[in-house]
């Protein structure tokens, strides 16, 4: 009996360590993209709708549909991502759902690194891009530009600088937009309008995403 109880005992500790190891051993937003495949199990999203794909801004539009009565949207926006990740989960929170039309909002988290400059976001942004293309060929893109958070006012310069290459390149590209919210969201002196933001002022709140509707709008594609 004592034998059988100490070889339970280590086969639940080797179970408790693999199990350790399998968490660590996870891409970052691992889980976040299971919530979607389980909720996608729940209430599976119609086809040809449009695929908003980004970092914590869309994360926190809880609205979104709302503010859009008129346009199916199907928000998969997970919180903290960067352009690699984003691209990561392709296969997951974007090419299953054969969406009519795409929406990006990413890059803010990647020059928040520290590492990142204004032309690693954008190679960045093309690579992305460009996996998107090669998958939904025919399918129109649209870009939001980075916004101007006031608790990440020291990037402003790469921020800005990044979001002009990236509208430089996406002007050369078929089916493409660029949603300019940057200069929408600066105050007569050229900062950032703090009425717009959350206490962390690195998220937005209502007026903010007001601001994003009215400019996002005119891109979006009807039924």
């Amino acid at each position: 009996m004592f034998k059988y109880l100490k070889i339970l005992f280590f086969v639940t500790i080797l179970f408790i360590d693999l199990n350790s190891v399998a968490q660590q051993q996870k891409p970052a937003f691992y889980d976040d993209v299971q919530a979607f495949k389980k909720q996608d199990s729940i209430n599976a999203p119609k086809k040809n709708a449009i695929v908003f794909i980004g970092s914590s801004s869309f994360t926190m539009w809880k609205n979104v549909q709302e503010m859009f009565p008129e346009y199916p949207i199907i928000n998969r926006g997970f919180g903290g991502s960067t352009l690699p990740d984003v691209q990561r989960y392709l296969d997951k929170i974007l090419f299953p759902y054969q969406p009519k039309q795409v929406v990006i909002y990413v890059g803010e988290n990647d020059v928040a690194s520290d590492t990142v400059d204004s032309r690693m976001v954008t190679e960045r942004f093309k690579s992305l891009f460009q996996t998107i293309r090669q998958s939904l060929p025919g399918v129109p893109i649209v870009y939001i530009s980075m916004k101007p958070s006031p608790s990440r006012e020291k990037y402003l310069p790469i921020i800005k600088q990044a979001n002009q290459m990236i509208n430089n390149f996406l002007y050369q590209q078929k089916n493409t937009g660029y949603v300019d919210v940057y200069s929408r969201m600066l105050d007569a002196s050229g900062k950032p309008k703090g009425d717009l933001f959350l206490d962390d002022k690195l998220h937005m709140n209502e007026k903010g995403y007001a601001i994003w509707q009215e400019a996002l709008k005119p891109y979006l594609l009807k039924n």
